[in-house]
């Protein structure tokens, strides 16, 4: 078959450009398609773009291994598709049919020829998935298989297939060909969420948000926990954390557990993608219904539970509810309960929630938070700036837990009996209309703050002081007297107001004559307009 021509679109150049073109070209392929539907196949193309360059890329290593070692051509063609060789790479073997370079050659289809059976590229698509998954018991059950639905224009599918395959990821060397699709990947999930809104919640939590539990937490090592892992970016940003200061992710072990379906496919695809070995169950499953790990003891807990959820599978005598038992109407504390449960004798947990779960009294909640509060659970508590999850409008913060406060080597200052309060509201910035994020330096304001109560080595020397406004380190008396509200802003107070030193005197004149000012000037402006209009009639 002659090869077939490349595609008239030009291979971006940039990473951003990257991305606007490979999303526009994805956004032609909708059509009728649902959300939920459209997301899978995308994002399952970038995952088998992903695995077959890294297949690939290994090909060629053992290629030049085995000529070292004085093999001749037919000794390679031998050896070469020996599964235990990729597998040992950290790779997935992917069979000749659902290999990238078979379906970019058969992108248009396979025409119907003496012999030959008509197949749509969807049709080629799925079989590749059914043929990864077969060759890699660890994918199995794990990969979009809806490539060849009526709802699918197969001739849009086949140019993006076309773009994905003018997109250069290989030659770059394995690592950095896995960084660049995994950020696609990555970018692909936040742009799916905002297209999606509200009912993207379940599986992404805005990248900021996540970055604010691990610089807080710092999981370098142990076993890291998501009892509610939506599409895994919790583990993702772990990854990159330990990364950036120099560790080893493989000192890293992930569990986690997603109820949704489709939700826990995308976050098996997401850790391979990735390179991370994890353990989200065998099968997607309700977390209070059927714990999936129920002897795990996590170091860490990262997690973003849906917020003030109704409808939960609730049984009173679970023994997990060591505090008290969560409410019929809230899994709220079901979920903070379940995390405290989880945690190993020094383990630590960062947990978003919604706003009211810091000073809720129904169903015996006031309770249950004073019962954590007095067992020295609580550490830390942040209120987020409004607007960082496109997908609820609720106000959300941070808590975290430590079930060790005393100095040692989770930090140099002995804070047993403390908590500190962080009211970052007022941090951030917006990044358009409806949403708002947070910058690095906000980032490390919120983490530096902490690791500087704590006494941590990434404080690096900086000594703790309250800050009106923003941070305040309270007793259990303190908390006690104000009736077991946890929302940061009873206790930091307000921020002191920066005088200028105009005397309010001469400042009333001034801005009264200002104002009037602006009052003649709106006249003026309104005569003008009115002798316009009546020109024109």
């Amino acid at each position: 078959m002659p090869p077939r021509k490349k595609s008239a679109v030009s291979a971006p150049s940039t990473m951003k450009e990257l991305k606007d073109t490979l999303w526009k070209a994805a956004d032609k392929l909708r059509g009728s398609m649902d959300a939920s539907q459209y997301k899978d196949v995308i994002l399952g193309l970038v995952f088998l773009k992903y695995v077959s360059d890294a297949f690939d890329e290994r090909r060629g290593q053992i290629r030049e291994e085995l000529l070292a070692e004085g093999m001749n051509e037919d000794q390679i063609s031998f050896l070469i598709d020996d599964e235990d060789e990729y597998v040992g790479g950290t790779v997935f073997y992917v069979s000749e049919t659902a290999r990238w370079s078979y379906l970019a050659q058969n992108a248009k289809g396979i025409q119907e020829a003496p012999g030959v059976q008509a197949r749509s590229i969807g049709e080629l698509l799925d079989g590749a998935m059914r043929e990864l998954m077969k060759s890699n018991s660890n994918l199995a059950g794990t990969l979009p298989t809806g490539f060849n639905t009526v709802s699918v224009d197969q001739r849009r599918l086949g140019e993006l297939v076309d773009l994905f395959n003018d997109t250069r990821f290989t030659g770059l060397g394995a690592t950095k060909a896995r960084d660049l699709l995994g950020e696609v990947y990555e970018f692909f999930l936040e742009k799916f969420a905002r297209a999606e809104g509200k009912n993207a919640g379940e599986f992404y939590t805005p990248a900021c948000v996540v970055r604010v539990l691990v610089e807080m937490l710092e999981p370098y090592s142990g076993r890291v926990y998501d009892p509610c892992c939506g599409s895994g970016g919790m583990f993702v940003q772990t990854e990159k954390f330990i990364e950036r200061h120099g560790g080893n992710p493989t000192e890293v072990a992930v569990y986690g557990q997603e109820s949704n379906e489709r939700t826990w496919r995308l976050a098996k695809m997401n850790l391979a993608i990735h390179g991370i070995t994890g353990n989200l169950g065998d099968r997607w499953e309700d977390t209070f219904a059927q714990d999936k790990h129920p002897d795990l003891l996590a170091d860490f807990i990262l997690a973003n539970p849906p917020f003030n959820i109704k409808d939960w599978t609730r049984k009173a005598d679970d023994k997990r509810w060591k505090f008290g038992v969560p409410p019929v109407s809230n899994a709220n504390y079901a979920w903070i309960q379940h995390i405290v449960s989880k945690l190993a004798e020094r383990g630590s947990a960062g947990v978003v929630m919604a706003n009211g779960s810091m000073l809720s009294n129904s169903g015996g909640e006031r309770e249950i938070r004073a019962r954590l509060v007095e067992a020295d659970l609580v550490s830390c508590m942040v209120a987020l700036p409004t607007q960082l999850f496109r997908t609820a409008a609720i106000p959300a913060c941070v808590w975290f837990f430590a079930k060790v406060k005393s100095n040692g080597p989770k930090g140099s200052v002995d804070r047993q009996g403390q908590v500190l309060f962080v009211d970052a509201r007022n941090l951030g910035h917006m990044v358009d209309r409806t949403e708002r994020t947070l910058s690095d330096d906000d980032i490390a304001k919120i983490a530096g703050t902490f690791h500087a109560w704590r006494g941590t080595e990434s404080a690096n020397g900086a000594v703790y002081e309250d800050e009106a406004g923003f941070c305040y380190s309270a007793t259990l008396a303190d908390i006690k007297e104000a009736d077991y509200a946890l929302t940061p802003g009873r206790y930091v107070g307000a921020a002191p107001i920066e005088e200028d030193g105009e005397p309010i005197g001469e400042k009333l004149e001034r801005l009264t004559k200002e104002l009037f000012e602006q009052f003649d000037e709106s006249a003026r402006l309104q005569s003008v307009v009115r002798a316009q209009l009546e020109r024109l009639s």
